[in-house]
Parts: structure tokens; C-alpha cells; sequence
């Protein structure tokens, strides 16, 4: 068993908005790994909430991972569910939970044991899944790319039938969720990026997906992300390569199962 697993925030001024981690229990049954990308807020600041985004990745992250060791009779749905529910508890006496842009985040998840292998994908992180057949898939929740292709992607169309999804405050969001089961002795090693670490496929073209799983298994995230770094910093003012930010926070974990 590898386990390596990196994040750098876009500005060293700001907070890491990004959650990354992964448990191998004592049982010594499987493991697991959660990545959430924190949504940034506005530039005002206002999202009704006075922990802030970070607080939020980490309470949830931290939760959904706990559960994910420790209740591995609960589907992955029921994990995350769980864990929304517990985060939106902790604050919601003192925060605004209906307000639309309410701490929020994408999620990846993903859960093995000696007989399976159980993913989750919510919003536009990224899963890779890298076979024993030597064939890598990204599993992916489409929806904002899908809007983006037809114009830009507006507030209004954030948790909103006909629009996207991301982990905030209510459980029900995971029924949207992307999930699937494989057999575990066909799967070789997972991947999870943020939206900032797969910059290096779906915004600067470097290389695919498999292209992506190969770096990451001689290398290793740290290298992922330091590529990432680079072509940013060859593109400062956004004219070759469109991107909301010049540098996005940037998170990655690779498991060789």
C-alpha cells in the first residue's frame, strides 16, 4: 500500500479552502480517502457564515472520512449524508445556512476493502481510477462543464434543478452524487484532484487523464501540483489558458492499492 497526498493554496495570504486526507484503519479492513474543494466566497465576503470555508472543508471532511472508516456498513451516500448533517448541526445556531452561498464544497470519496472498491464524486473534482488492465477512467459529475459549454455559469444555477451540485448544508444534495462499485482486484490505484490540481489536464492541456496517473505514480502530488504552478505562472494574465484565477488552491492524493 502507497499513500501520498499534497495541497498548496493559490495565495499564501489566504487559507487553504481545500480538505485532503486518507485513513487506514487499525482493523487493518481496506481504507479510504475524501478530498473536498472548498467554493470560494464572493469577494464581500457574504455567505452567511462566520467560521468561514476552511472551517467548513475540515469539519466536513474530517467527519465524512471518520465515517467512512469507522461505518462501513453505511453506503457512501449515507456517509456523506451524515456528514453534511453533522457540519450543518455545528453551525447552524449562528450562521446563515439558507443563504445560497453557504460554506460549500465538491467532494471525492473513495472506500475499498479486500473484495470491492466504492467511489463518490460530487461537482468538479475528479476521480482517476487506473485499472490492473493497464486503463485509466476519470470519473467525473459533468454538470458544470456541461452549463459552461452553453454559457456562463451563474449563482442562480448552484444547487438548483437543471443547474449543479455541491455539499452544503442540506443531506438530501447526495442523491445527485456520481457513485459506482468495482471489483478490488481490478483496480490498481485511485486518484483524487481538486479542480486546481486537475488544471493540468482540463485547462493547460498537458497530457490526459492517463498522462496525469502516470505522473502522479512516478512522482507523486507534490510534482502535480508543482506543474501546475509552472504553467500558471507562464500564463499571468489568463490570455492563452481562460481560468477564474491565475492560481487556484490545489489538492491531490494518490492511492496504489
Amino acid at each position: 500500500m502507497r499513500i501520498e497526498l499534497a495541497t498548496r493554496p493559490g495565495d499564501p495570504a489566504r487559507p487553504n479552502e481545500d480538505f485532503v486526507s486518507a485513513v487506514l484503519p487499525a482493523s487493518g479492513q481496506g481504507g479510504a480517502l475524501a478530498l473536498l474543494d472548498g467554493v470560494t466566497p464572493p469577494p464581500d465576503g457574504d455567505d452567511g457564515c462566520v467560521h468561514g470555508v476552511p472551517w467548513f472543508t475540515a469539519r466536513m471532511g474530517g467527519a465524512l472520512l471518520e465515517l467512512c472508516a469507522t461505518r462501513r456498513e453505511l453506503t457512501l451516500r449515507q456517509c456523506l449524508a451524515e456528514a453534511v448533517g453533522r457540519t450543518a448541526d455545528a453551525h447552524r445556531d449562528t450562521c446563515d445556512l439558507g443563504h445560497r452561498r453557504t460554506p460549500q464544497a465538491t467532494v471525492v470519496v473513495a472506500r475499498w476493502d479486500d473484495a470491492r472498491v466504492e467511489y463518490l464524486v460530487l461537482s468538479d473534482s475528479v476521480l482517476l481510477v487506473d485499472s490492473t488492465a493497464g486503463a485509466v477512467t476519470a470519473v467525473l459529475d459533468d454538470r458544470i462543464a456541461r452549463l459552461a459549454a452553453r454559457g456562463p455559469v451563474t449563482d442562480a444555477q448552484r444547487n438548483a434543478e437543471g443547474g449543479f451540485f455541491t455539499a452544503a448544508a442540506d443531506p438530501a444534495v447526495v442523491d445527485r452524487a456520481v457513485t459506482g462499485v468495482l471489483p478490488r482486484d481490478g483496480v490498481r490505484a485511485l486518484a483524487a484532484l481538486s479542480d486546481g490540481a486537475a488544471r493540468w489536464v482540463e485547462v493547460f492541456r498537458e497530457g490526459g487523464w492517463a498522462d496525469c496517473a502516470a505522473l502522479l505514480a512516478k512522482s507523486g502530488p507534490r510534482a502535480l501540483i508543482d506543474r501546475v504552478r509552472a504553467a500558471e505562472l507562464g500564463d499571468p494574465e489568463r490570455r492563452a489558458f481562460r481560468r477564474g484565477k491565475v492560481h487556484d488552491d490545489a489538492a491531490a492524493v494518490y492511492a496504489e492499492l
